[in-house]
Protein backbone atom coordinates (compact mmCIF):
# COMPACT_ATOMS: atom_id res chain seq x y z
CA UNK A 1 0.00 0.00 0.00
CA UNK A 2 1.21 3.47 -0.75
CA UNK A 3 0.84 6.48 1.52
CA UNK A 4 -2.45 7.57 -0.09
CA UNK A 5 -3.95 4.08 0.40
CA UNK A 6 -2.94 4.15 4.06
CA UNK A 7 -4.55 7.58 4.47
CA UNK A 8 -7.77 6.32 2.85
CA UNK A 9 -7.74 3.22 5.04
CA UNK A 10 -7.30 5.34 8.17
CA UNK A 11 -10.16 7.61 7.10
CA UNK A 12 -12.48 4.68 6.43
CA UNK A 13 -11.53 3.01 9.71
CA UNK A 14 -12.22 6.22 11.63
CA UNK A 15 -15.64 6.57 10.01
CA UNK A 16 -16.55 2.94 10.76
CA UNK A 17 -15.16 2.96 14.31
CA UNK A 18 -16.82 6.22 15.30
CA UNK A 19 -20.11 5.10 13.73
CA UNK A 20 -20.08 1.81 15.65
CA UNK A 21 -19.22 3.48 18.96
CA UNK A 22 -21.90 6.13 18.36
CA UNK A 23 -24.52 3.44 17.73
CA UNK A 24 -23.48 1.62 20.90
CA UNK A 25 -23.71 4.88 22.86
CA UNK A 26 -27.19 5.50 21.45
CA UNK A 27 -28.29 2.01 22.50
CA UNK A 28 -27.17 2.81 26.05
CA UNK A 29 -28.59 6.34 26.09
CA UNK A 30 -32.02 5.28 24.87
CA UNK A 31 -32.04 2.20 27.10
CA UNK A 32 -33.02 -0.47 24.63
CA UNK A 33 -33.31 -3.04 27.42
CA UNK A 34 -36.06 -1.04 29.10
CA UNK A 35 -38.07 -1.01 25.88
CA UNK A 36 -38.02 -4.81 25.53
CA UNK A 37 -40.36 -7.13 27.40
CA UNK A 38 -39.98 -10.29 29.49
CA UNK A 39 -37.08 -12.65 28.94
CA UNK A 40 -35.73 -10.60 26.05
CA UNK A 41 -35.38 -7.58 28.33
CA UNK A 42 -33.67 -9.65 31.02
CA UNK A 43 -31.30 -11.19 28.48
CA UNK A 44 -30.40 -7.81 26.99
CA UNK A 45 -29.92 -6.14 30.38
CA UNK A 46 -27.76 -9.04 31.59
CA UNK A 47 -25.58 -9.55 28.54
CA UNK A 48 -26.18 -6.81 25.95
CA UNK A 49 -23.28 -4.61 26.99
CA UNK A 50 -21.05 -7.65 27.45
CA UNK A 51 -21.62 -8.41 23.77
CA UNK A 52 -21.53 -4.97 22.15
CA UNK A 53 -18.74 -3.33 24.14
CA UNK A 54 -15.99 -5.76 23.06
CA UNK A 55 -17.36 -5.47 19.52
CA UNK A 56 -17.03 -1.68 19.62
CA UNK A 57 -13.61 -1.70 21.26
CA UNK A 58 -12.35 -4.01 18.52
CA UNK A 59 -13.19 -1.39 15.89
CA UNK A 60 -11.60 1.38 17.94
CA UNK A 61 -8.43 -0.70 17.85
CA UNK A 62 -8.89 -1.04 14.07
CA UNK A 63 -8.49 2.73 13.88
CA UNK A 64 -5.33 2.61 15.99
CA UNK A 65 -3.71 -0.28 14.15
CA UNK A 66 -2.45 2.01 11.41
CA UNK A 67 -0.25 3.82 13.95
CA UNK A 68 0.34 0.97 16.42
CA UNK A 69 1.71 -1.83 14.28
CA UNK A 70 1.31 -4.56 16.92
CA UNK A 71 -2.46 -4.18 16.46
CA UNK A 72 -2.34 -4.99 12.73
CA UNK A 73 -3.15 -8.66 13.30
CA UNK A 74 -6.79 -9.44 14.08
CA UNK A 75 -5.85 -12.04 16.68
CA UNK A 76 -3.77 -9.52 18.63
CA UNK A 77 -6.74 -7.16 18.88
CA UNK A 78 -9.05 -10.05 19.77
CA UNK A 79 -6.71 -11.43 22.44
CA UNK A 80 -6.14 -8.00 23.96
CA UNK A 81 -9.87 -7.27 24.26
CA UNK A 82 -10.81 -10.75 25.47
CA UNK A 83 -7.94 -10.78 27.97
CA UNK A 84 -8.84 -7.37 29.36
CA UNK A 85 -12.57 -8.02 29.67
CA UNK A 86 -12.02 -11.48 31.15
CA UNK A 87 -9.45 -10.12 33.60
CA UNK A 88 -11.87 -7.45 34.74
CA UNK A 89 -14.59 -10.09 35.19
CA UNK A 90 -12.23 -12.22 37.28
CA UNK A 91 -11.52 -9.20 39.48
CA UNK A 92 -15.26 -9.16 40.26
CA UNK A 93 -14.93 -12.73 41.54
CA UNK A 94 -12.47 -11.38 44.12
CA UNK A 95 -14.77 -8.52 45.10
CA UNK A 96 -12.99 -5.84 43.08
CA UNK A 97 -15.59 -3.91 41.11
CA UNK A 98 -14.63 -3.54 37.47
CA UNK A 99 -17.19 -3.27 34.65
CA UNK A 100 -19.74 -4.37 37.23
CA UNK A 101 -20.10 -5.76 40.71
CA UNK A 102 -21.18 -9.37 40.21
CA UNK A 103 -19.04 -12.16 38.81
CA UNK A 104 -20.86 -14.16 36.13
CA UNK A 105 -18.89 -16.78 34.19
CA UNK A 106 -21.43 -16.45 31.36
CA UNK A 107 -20.12 -12.90 30.84
CA UNK A 108 -16.79 -14.37 29.73
CA UNK A 109 -18.54 -16.43 27.06
CA UNK A 110 -20.44 -13.35 25.89
CA UNK A 111 -17.19 -11.33 25.73
CA UNK A 112 -15.73 -14.05 23.49
CA UNK A 113 -18.85 -13.96 21.32
CA UNK A 114 -18.65 -10.16 20.98
CA UNK A 115 -14.99 -10.28 19.97
CA UNK A 116 -15.67 -13.21 17.64
CA UNK A 117 -18.46 -11.37 15.86
CA UNK A 118 -16.18 -8.33 15.49
CA UNK A 119 -13.45 -10.47 13.92
CA UNK A 120 -15.93 -11.98 11.43
CA UNK A 121 -17.29 -8.54 10.54
CA UNK A 122 -13.75 -7.15 10.16
CA UNK A 123 -12.24 -9.96 8.14
CA UNK A 124 -15.15 -11.25 6.08
CA UNK A 125 -17.54 -8.34 5.68
CA UNK A 126 -15.72 -5.01 5.96
CA UNK A 127 -12.65 -6.38 4.20
CA UNK A 128 -14.84 -7.14 1.17
CA UNK A 129 -17.26 -4.21 1.28
CA UNK A 130 -15.22 -1.20 2.41
CA UNK A 131 -12.59 0.14 0.02
CA UNK A 132 -9.08 0.32 1.50
CA UNK A 133 -10.17 -1.56 4.64
CA UNK A 134 -7.32 -4.06 4.44
CA UNK A 135 -3.92 -2.67 5.31
CA UNK A 136 -2.11 -5.99 5.51
CA UNK A 137 0.13 -5.07 2.59
CA UNK A 138 1.23 -1.77 4.12
CA UNK A 139 4.89 -1.22 4.91
CA UNK A 140 5.23 1.53 7.52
Amino acid sequence: MNENDIRLSFRNRKIVGITIISLIALLHIFGLGRKLNGNLSTLYLSYGSDLIMPFGIYFLLCISQIHITILEKWYVKAALIFGLTTGLEILQFFGIYALGATFDPMDILVYALGVGIAVVVDRFIFDRLIPYWSISDSKH
